[in-house]
């Protein structure tokens, strides 16, 4: 990867890319720290699980209530939902057909429903943590003028979310790689920066090998998550040769490749948002205990269990959207194509779910034993704020956007070289 950086930096346009990428995702950190008026601190933030991984993707502004609190998140569940709807709607899936003029609709469709979403967030965490927003600092406690500083805020939070969708949306036009995941990248590094200086505070002689242990967890659960999302299993697929006129046509091999985790973070991030979303609620109203956090909690055997089958679930389901063995059979058939040792039509059909319910399968073991090892590993070498940057879907996240940036830079360093030698 450092070879392929070094590679970039000698072509002047990869490197005019990258340069715009870092000034963006400057331009992200810095709105990061940018404090809002009557909003110190969200202190409460402790007590949900879920809004501690927000406030981990986000670097922390989640928490200090700065101007990007909710960063890249409406952005991120507004793009899940349409993606879902796109599915279940006829119109919309037709749309998503129509090539760049229904992808840009779409687009559209997608900021509109972030901006909602960001309206409903910023008023959810205000109301929920009122405590420790003081109106008197902008218009006023009283009244009427109470309700002013809170519409204010609303109104300051949504901007910041708008603002980072648009940040994120310019690296990917003008950048290098997709905006978004950077964006969540860059948040993650640094609330994990913060995370690791705290572990060289009060140091002692027992902190080395903590230090040592971190490094040798991080090794070997990085290793697996690389290998595993390598990993693929490649299906050949032989096409018949044709002769028409003078020419003869096929007669090569190709294969088909199925991702062992071909739905990456994504059932985790369901699975997480759903066992949290009650957690969340309950705490919010003022419930301090109740059978659910006493039961479901995060930390007993039901939410574990509850993760694992609900990770299984949505890998299944997520395989269902992305990958569709009907059509994939129908295309080879069309095109002259078979597989060895089994007939065209239906019977490849079938052959190709039961390949990839077998390797999905996988994958959603993998998903589930990467929700619960790496956590319970890290909080037992440097406590919770540990656990809660390398996180199962911190981690995934780390890797994933690591290993698509260096392959966004091996394709402009290619295409580069390949204008050079035309020219």
């Amino acid at each position: 990867m450092f070879q392929t950086i070094v590679n970039a930096f000698k072509i002047k346009e990869v490197r005019r890319k990258i340069f715009i990428t870092i000034a963006l995702l400057f331009v992200y950190r810095l709105g990061c720290y940018i404090p809002v008026p009557g909003v110190d601190m969200f202190s409460g933030l402790q007590n949900y699980n879920f809004l501690q991984i927000m406030s981990a993707v986000s670097g922390g502004a989640l928490q200090y209530g700065t101007f990007f609190a909710m960063g890249i998140g409406p952005y991120i569940n507004a793009s899940i939902i349409i993606q879902l709807l796109t599915v279940g709607i006829p119109a919309l899936e037709r749309l998503s057909k129509q090539g760049e003029e229904g992808k840009r609709k779409i687009n559209t469709y997608t900021r509109i429903l972030t901006l909602v979403l960001a309206i409903a967030q910023a008023i959810g965490i205000l109301v929920g943590f009122s405590g420790s927003v003081d109106t008197s600092k902008i218009f006023g406690s009283e009244g009427f003028l109470n309700f002013l500083s809170y519409a204010f805020l609303v109104i300051v939070y949504t901007s910041g979310a708008a603002l980072t969708m648009w940040i994120g949306e310019r690296i990917t036009d003008y950048g290098v790689s997709n905006g978004v995941s950077l964006l969540i990248f860059a948040g993650i590094l640094a609330t994990a920066g913060t995370a690791i200086l705290n572990l060289f505070t009060g140091w002692n002689d027992s902190s080395i090998w903590t230090i040592v242990g971190f490094l040798l967890a991080t090794i070997v659960i990085f290793g697996a998550i690389v290998t595993v999302n390598s990993a693929e299993r490649k299906i050949p697929v032989q096409y018949a040769k044709q002769v028409k006129g003078r020419k003869m046509y096929g007669g090569q091999s190709t294969h088909i490749p199925i991702k062992i985790n071909a739905s990456g973070v994504m059932p985790l991030i369901f699975a997480f948002a759903i066992l949290s979303f009650p957690d969340l609620i309950i705490n919010l109203i003022g419930m301090e205990t109740s059978w659910w956090t006493r039961n479901v909690g995060a930390g007993s055997w039901l939410y574990q269990i509850l993760l694992c089958l609900l990770i299984l679930f949505f890998s299944y389901f997520y395989n269902q959207i992305q990958f569709n063995p009907d059509d994939v059979s129908k295309s080879i058939q069309q095109n002259g194509g078979f597989i060895p040792g089994t007939r065209p039509g239906k019977p490849t059909a079938d052959y190709l779910k039961r390949v990839s319910n077998r390797i999905t399968l996988f994958g959603a073991i993998f998903l589930a034993i990467l929700a619960l090892v790496p956590s319970l590993v890290f909080l037992a070498i440097g406590g919770q704020g540990l656990m809660n940057v390398f996180s199962a879907t911190g981690l995934l996240i780390i890797v994933s956007v690591a290993l698509e940036f260096e392959q966004a830079l091996q394709s402009q360093i290619m295409m580069k070289n390949y204008k050079g030698f035309l020219k």
